[in-house]
């Protein structure tokens, strides 16, 4: 099986605005279609990234390396308040 990225969303942290056209914005929020659980997310773009793990409910912050704080807080934010789209997402994709 090949590895795939499964892309929920992309996000340009500047204006906290969400898209479908990966292309364009500057982070993106995806697991990989050979994941494991805890459910986690990752996020990269910039130069930077972040893993995050969902223990009781919520999105718990695993790594992350060179991300600016001011675009962490806006990023956590963004898993936090979509946390249900992720999770489906996921369920999507590992339940079918």
């Amino acid at each position: 099986m090949v590895l795939k990225i499964i892309p929920i969303f992309a996000l340009d942290i500047k204006r906290k605005h969400y898209a479908r056209d990966f292309q364009i914005f500057r982070v993106f929020i995806f697991f990989y279609s050979r994941e494991h659980e805890p459910i986690n997310v990752h996020v990269e773009g910039n130069g930077g990234y972040a893993i995050f793990d969902l223990i009781d409910n919520k999105f718990v912050l695993r790594e992350k390396a060179n991300i600016k704080t001011s675009d962490f807080k806006k990023i956590k934010s963004v898993v936090d308040e979509n946390a249900d789209i992720i999770v489906n997402r996921w369920n999507e994709y590992f339940n079918k």
